[in-house]
Parts: C-alpha cells; structure tokens; sequence
C-alpha cells in the first residue's frame, strides 16, 4: 500500500501520476482533475494555508480511504499560491484490484477536499473585486454522503 499526499505551489503531470497508480499492478485506476474555472470575469485563485495541519488532514483522510476500501495506493496532490483559470489545481488517484474500490474511494477523496479541506480560497475578478469562497451546500451534502 502506498500513499502520496503533496499540497505545493508546483504543478504536477497528471500522466506521471497516472503512471504511477498504475505500476501498482491492479486492476483499476481511478482519478479526478480540477481545474480552475473561468468565466464570470474571474482573472486568479489564491489558495493558502496552513501547512502542517493541511497535510496531516489530507494524511487523515487517505488513512481513511485506506480502511475502508481494499486500495493499492493513493495518490493526491493539491496545490495552492495563486492559480489562473485553466490551472490545474488537484489531483486525486486511486489504484485497486477492482474498479469499485477505486471509484468510490476516488469521489470519497475528492468530495472530503472540496467541503473539508483547511484551505482559504479568494478569487479575483477583473474588475477588482475580491471574494471569499465559501462553502456550498450541496459539496457539504455530498461529502456528507459518506459518513
């Protein structure tokens, strides 16, 4: 079993993780890519955080997924700093035996960071305003949907 958490400012190949998902030798993959949305005027994305209790939440989380489904790895990566619309922003990878358990355990990952995550996210528009992103319910639900 192996498991790779990064929260970084760098960007990351999604292919080379993908890769590295695979080589575990099971017999599913599953993954999620966010990128940063545009539209709406918005120019950036700023996530920050605090980094020791990030990455010991996003360690929590995988340990998580680990016991409840029979995975092979994990791989996540999270970025934050200021990203443009476009950025790549996470990725979550899942490898198993079976598709099941890396379908589930994939959109349980991914469902904890987007309503649970310690991140601050403030976006930026083009005609100056700042604002705070605030949590949504229905990601709040979904997540809820776990347990």
């Amino acid at each position: 079993m192996s498991v790779v958490a990064s929260v970084r400012a760098e960007d990351f190949d999604t292919a080379a993780e993908l890769a590295a998902l695979e080589a575990m030798g099971g017999g599913g993959v599953a993954s999620f890519t966010g990128i940063v949305r545009g539209g709406d005027g918005l120019v950036s994305l700023h996530l920050d955080h605090y980094p020791a209790m990030t990455q010991a939440q996003v360690e929590r989380i995988c340990a998580d997924a680990m016991a409840r489904w029979s995975l092979l790895g994990i791989r996540i990566v999270h970025r934050t700093g200021t990203l443009l619309p476009g950025d790549r922003i996470v990725f979550v990878g899942t490898a198993s035996a079976h598709r099941t358990a890396a379908l589930e355990s994939c959109a349980f990952l991914i469902d904890w960071l987007k309503s649970h995550a310690p991140f601050w996210k403030k976006e930026r528009f083009k005609d100056g305003r700042e604002t705070w992103v605030e949590a949504k319910a229905e990601d709040d639900a979904k997540a809820a949907e776990w347990g």
